[in-house]
C-alpha cells in the first residue's frame, strides 16, 4: 500500500468516527439536522440542535482525545522501554489515577473535583516511580520494577478504599467509573481535558524524532550525543500527563495504549517519527467507533473498559500469532 494511501485513510478514520458519531444513537437524525446545527441553520428542532451540539459532539471529541493520548502514551512506553506488552499500567499511573478517583469519590468531593484528584494522584504514582529510579541507577529495569511496585501500592490503597466504601451508594460509584465512561462528557470536560493532552501530545511529537535513540542502547546512545536518562524522564512525564488525563476523564481504559501503537507500526514501520501520529490518529479514531458503539448496541450504556476488552484481546492475539508466524523479534 502506498504511503501517501495509509496517510489518507490515517487522516480520515478520526474524521469519520467523529462525523458518524453525530449521526448514530437512540435518537436518530439526519443529514439535514446535522448540517443545520453545525453551520447554524434554521429548521433544525431545538431537541436535536442540543443533542448534536451539546452531547454528541463534544462526547465524540472527548473521545477522541482519550483515545489519542492512550494510544500516543503506549507507544512512547513501548519504545523506551524496548518491550512490545507495555503500556501506561508499567509505570503505575493507572492504579494512582484509579485511586485518586475513588478516593474523592469516597470523601463525597464534589464530581467536578474527582477529575483532578485522579489527574494529581496519577502524576504522584509517576513522579514516586522516576524518584526511585533516580536513586537506583535510573536504568530501564530500576524504572520498570519500581513502576510495579508503585502501581501495586496504589492497588492495594485501592481495594482499601472499595473496602471501607458504602456498598449502597459508594461503591457503585466506584466500581461503574472504573469500567470506563464518557457518558458524562460535555464541552467543559473537553476544556478541561484539551490542555493536558496538547501540552503531552505537543512534548513527544516535538521529540518523536529523538526517540529512536532510546530504543537503543544506553551506551550507543552516549556515543550519538543524547543523554538517555533526561530524555527518558522527559517523554515518561509527558506520557503520564496524556495518561492521567484521560484517566482522570474516561476512567480505567484498557488495551488501546496496548494494541493501537501494534497497530500503527504494522502500517507505517517502526520509526517513531511516524508510528507516533499514526498512533494518535488510529488511537482517536478506534476509541470514538467503541463509545458509538457502547451508546448504541443496546438500551443501556455498555462501559468502555468491557467494550475494549472485548475488542481488545482477540485483535491482541491476532497481532501477536502473526508476528510469531513471521518469525520476526520485536523491531
Amino acid at each position: 500500500m502506498k504511503r501517501g494511501t495509509i496517510r489518507l485513510g490515517l487522516v480520515l478514520f478520526p474524521a469519520v468516527a467523529i462525523t458518524a458519531s453525530l449521526f448514530v444513537g437512540r435518537y436518530p437524525v439526519g443529514l439535514r439536522e446535522v448540517v443545520g446545527a453545525l453551520l447554524p441553520l434554521d429548521g433544525v428542532s431545538p431537541t436535536a440542535r442540543v443533542l448534536i451540539l451539546d452531547v454528541r459532539l463534544p462526547r465524540a471529541l472527548g473521545a477522541a482525545a482519550v483515545g489519542a493520548s492512550l494510544a500516543l502514551s503506549g507507544a512512547v512506553f513501548q519504545g523506551i522501554f524496548r518491550n512490545p506488552l507495555v503500556d501506561s499500567r508499567i509505570l503505575g499511573v493507572s492504579a494512582g489515577a484509579a485511586f485518586g478517583a475513588a478516593l474523592a469519590l469516597l470523601l463525597g468531593i464534589p464530581w467536578y473535583l474527582v477529575d483532578g484528584f485522579a489527574f494529581g494522584f496519577g502524576l504522584l504514582a509517576v513522579l514516586l516511580v522516576v524518584f526511585i529510579a533516580r536513586r537506583f541507577g535510573n536504568s530501564v529495569l530500576v524504572l520498570v520494577i519500581s513502576g510495579i511496585l508503585v502501581g501495586s501500592l496504589f492497588s492495594a490503597f485501592l481495594g482499601l478504599i472499595k473496602y471501607l466504601a458504602d456498598p449502597l451508594d459508594v461503591l457503585p460509584a466506584i466500581t461503574y467509573w472504573l469500567l470506563g465512561s464518557l457518558s458524562g462528557t460535555r464541552w467543559d470536560t473537553v476544556v478541561k481535558l484539551l490542555p493536558a493532552c496538547v501540552l503531552g501530545a505537543g512534548a513527544l511529537l516535538l521529540l518523536r524524532w529523538r526517540l529512536n535513540v532510546l530504543s537503543l542502547d544506553e551506551r550507543e546512545a552516549v556515543a550519538l550525543g543524547v543523554n538517555a536518562a533526561r530524555l527518558r524522564t522527559w517523554v515518561i512525564l509527558a506520557g503520564t500527563l496524556l495518561v492521567a488525563a484521560a484517566v482522570s476523564r474516561a476512567g480505567m481504559i484498557g488495551w488501546i495504549g496496548l494494541i493501537t501503537p501494534h497497530a500503527a507500526r504494522a502500517l507505517v514501520g517502526p520509526d517513531h517519527s511516524r508510528v507516533i501520529p499514526a498512533s494518535m490518529l488510529m488511537g482517536a479514531g478506534f476509541l470514538t467507533v467503541l463509545d458509538l458503539l457502547s451508546r448504541s448496541l443496546m438500551g443501556s450504556e455498555i462501559p468502555l473498559g468491557v467494550l475494549t476488552g472485548i475488542v481488545g484481546v482477540p485483535a491482541f492475539l491476532f497481532l501477536f500469532m502473526r508476528h510469531l508466524a513471521r518469525g520476526g523479534g520485536w523491531r
